[in-house]
């Protein structure tokens, strides 16, 4: 197997989805990043509703995810939910400029969100449907890198125009629905799904008996996934780090763009590593990566240690969120790939809300630093979970495997 495809030569329909992800990220993230300020100063909401609409909308994307998964392989087609998502992604922009009250934003919000979880895991399936597998690492992280290009370049723009502009907001909100629109004309003009042969009548994919071919492997990429997430915790916290730096608020924003031009640049190049090395290295290198960035950012809060430890972290998330999807993609039979994403994203995303929640009450309590240690630690015992589970792989015998 040839596994030196050119770059060039990966499939028009994997660049597209890439570019559809750019586009939906800029449009989601010039408004997301304003969007706090807006709804507290703007439309006067508390930060409790803040809070609560965050919360909700999050939420709400992560349940839709393993029902649009698990419908995608019920109907066999994958695009289909893909353009409803983004279209309804799209849609919802124009609520947000002219929203009146705290409620509409709400509204519009979970709305949002519900057309990102129904876009989610079909999307990646139909990455790994289109995607030859020599190449299947490459293809996930091509895609990973555009979608954080998007979300660079949406605070970015949003700025920008909030200068321009004198900080109106909802003029930023209605130049947000184009980059929307041009991504779902892309995903319905641009994307082949390639033909899926129907073998015997359909049955729901999230019925026991199909739930039972989704094997020890998969399941341990979940777990493993959710491992990776409680160690890393919500990046809302580098922000915070930044802040206490002294780094003026303005600047602030930059922290995340700097991280994600880091995670942008790295996601390529370790996903076609991951077509030829070992997912378990690879992933041993992401937590050795994510242990540094933690140890960093818990010496002390000097700028030049926060740029350092949120390279560090972009870095960590460009050598394993492609591998990872990858991995899943591996594991799954090709009729329960949506399934299978979904119920991936699930487990990461609540996995995600314990370790914000946690990393948030310890830094009230112990501070800052014991915050980033404690990720340390957490990462430093995923790391011995691996090798432990690749001790144990070596120890089974051949037939077994």
């Amino acid at each position: 197997m040839n596994t030196n495809i050119p770059f060039k030569r990966m499939p028009v329909s994997i660049w597209v989805l890439g570019l559809v992800s750019m586009f939906m990220d800029i449009s989601s993230e010039m408004i997301h990043s304003l969007l706090p300020l807006f709804l507290v100063g703007a439309l006067g909401a508390s930060t409790v509703v803040v809070g609560l609409i965050e919360g909700l909308a999050e939420s709400t994307a992560l349940i839709v995810k393993v029902f649009s998964g698990a419908l995608s392989d019920y109907l066999g087609k994958r695009k289909a939910l893909a353009v409803f998502g983004y279209a309804l992604g799209a849609l919802t922009k124009p609520l947000f400029a002219i929203a009146p009250t705290a409620g509409v934003v709400f509204t519009a919000r979970i709305l949002d969100r519900v057309g990102k979880g129904m876009r989610g895991a079909p999307r990646d399936a139909l990455v790994a449907d289109i995607a030859p597998v020599e190449v299947r690492g490459a293809a996930f992280g091509l895609r990973q890198s555009l979608d954080t290009v998007g979300a660079f370049l949406g605070p970015l723009l949003a700025v920008g125009l909030m200068l321009l502009w004198a900080n109106d907001f909802r003029a930023v909100f209605w130049v947000a629905v184009i980059p929307g629109m041009i991504a779902v004309a892309l995903l319905l003009f641009g994307v082949r799904e390639p033909e899926r042969h129907a073998g015997g009548k359909r049955t729901n994919p999230i019925r026991r008996d199909n739930l039972k071919r989704l094997t020890r492997r998969y399941w341990w990429v979940v777990g493993i996934g959710a491992v990776f997430t409680l160690a890393r915790f919500s990046e809302a916290f580098l922000v915070l780090r930044a802040q206490q730096g002294g780094i003026p608020v303005a600047y602030v924003p930059l922290v995340m763009m700097g991280m994600n031009v880091v995670y942008s640049g790295s996601a390529y190049p370790f996903g076609r590593l991951s077509d030829r090395m070992s997912h378990g290295k690879l992933l041993w290198l992401g937590l050795m990566v994510l242990v540094a960035a933690d140890l960093v950012l818990a010496a002390n809060d000097h700028w030049l240690s926060v740029a350092v430890g949120v390279s560090l972290w972009g870095l960590h998330m460009g050598i394993t969120q492609g591998l990872l999807a990858t991995m899943v993609a591996d594991t799954a039979p090709t009729d329960l790939r949506g399934t299978a994403f979904g119920f991936f994203n699930l487990v990461s995303g609540m996995a995600m809300l314990i370790a914000s929640v946690t990393a948030g009450l310890l830094w009230h309590r112990f501070g800052a630093s014991f915050t980033f240690y404690a990720g340390a630690a957490f990462a430093v015992l995923a790391m011995m979970g691996l090798a432990l589970n690749a001790w144990r792989q070596r120890q089974l015998p051949e037939v077994s495997r």
